[in-house]
């Protein structure tokens, strides 16, 4: 019986299974965290910049706002 719990404790000590999880976790939250300030930082510059392309599709021509306009004011597009 004591053999039992011995081999028992020592498979419990060699498992990394658990520890191996938890790793993950941590390293799909440091992801997360990434992408979303990659978005929060780059989001305002890629509305711009799909509003640009989307004015040059319809052949017009993009004005970006002025630099002292309120955030998320996007530019003009005129043909």
């Amino acid at each position: 019986m004591l053999a039992f719990f011995s081999n028992a404790a020592a498979r419990v000590r060699r498992d990394e299974k658990g520890a191996t999880a938890v790793e993950y976790g941590i390293m799909v939250a440091l992801i997360a965290v990434v992408i979303i300030v990659a978005v929060t930082l780059l989001g305002g510059n890629m509305y711009k910049t799909f509003d640009s392309v989307a004015c040059q599709v319809k052949g017009g021509t993009y004005t970006a706002a002025a630099a002292g306009a309120a955030a998320g004011t996007a530019g003009t597009c005129s043909k």
